[in-house]
């Protein structure tokens, strides 16, 4: 083995400890290296994520795979080789082959993915677990396949407890085919995150953090595994950078309170 897909397994190993522990993984996504460096440096970050929205977004693409894929493994690779965390990708719906995907992903150093299930019939989204998982045998490491389902995103005016229902099932098989974690984002309440931890398993459950959800300590106290902040953080710094031009246009100058980052 080199040094390189030595270090690559030394961190898909740390990654899925990260998810087995029974402390919450909170992940802050990046979308480009001085990004990835700037959370990296703050004390307690332990993993990157990558934002599959954001990094459309930086590069001139709307977001749901309409960013060319080598475009965006450009920048995935970038992230990585800008961290010594281990990094896991937004890599949406898998560009039409996941299996392919990811394996180019981990040839980066990607050491963990969100896949998407598009609200595929489950039986086909099953089915990309599982040649995604026969993949990461392949490569030898501990991937973290983070395998999403949209239930939630798409659930529209649909019963809760229906759109509930199908998020379970949805999950039980993608944990069944292979995944080590499933991500069910959207806006859950309390009661729907302890039906899902109590159907699946603790430290099995991802969410993404939203204003409004359940405190963090909390759902670590319910056994959720891991909350991420998909395109929000890039959100975050583009509103500081909004108010700083309103600011200008007012006669003001730059923050008193800004840092130099870079």
């Amino acid at each position: 083995m080199t040094d390189s897909s030595s270090a690559t397994a030394a961190k898909a190993g740390e990654l899925l400890r990260l998810h087995r522990d029974p402390e919450l993984l909170t992940v802050v996504n990046v979308w480009d290296a001085i990004s990835a460096k700037v959370v990296s440096d703050v004390p307690g970050t332990k993993a990157l994520a990558t934002a599959s929205h954001s990094i459309a977004a930086t590069l001139g693409h709307e977001d749901g795979e309409q960013i060319p894929l080598d475009e965006m493994l450009d920048m995935i690779g970038r992230i990585v080789r800008a961290t010594d965390l281990p990094v896991t990708a937004d890599l949406e719906g898998g560009y039409g082959d996941a299996a392919g995907t990811i394996r180019r992903a981990i040839d980066l150093g990607v050491v963990g993915a969100n896949l998407e299930d598009q609200l595929k019939p489950l039986a086909e989204a099953a089915r990309q677990v599982e040649d995604v998982v026969r993949v990461v045998e392949q490569a030898g490491i501990d991937f973290v396949l983070n395998a999403r389902t949209d239930v939630f995103l798409r659930a529209g005016d649909r019963d809760r407890g229906e759109v509930l229902a199908d998020a379970t099932e949805r999950c039980r098989a993608f944990l069944d085919a292979g995944a080590p974690v499933v991500f069910v984002p959207g806006f859950l309440d309390e009661a729907e995150v302890a039906h899902l931890v109590d159907a699946l398993g603790p430290q099995k459950l991802t969410l993404i953090g939203l204003p409004g959800h359940p405190p963090l300590a909390r759902l670590q106290e319910l056994g959720v595994a891991r909350v991420s902040f998909g395109p929000v953080p890039q959100n975050v710094a583009l509103t500081a950078l909004q108010k700083m031009v309103e600011d200008v246009h007012r006669g003001g100058t730059a923050p008193e309170d800004t840092r130099r980052l870079n």
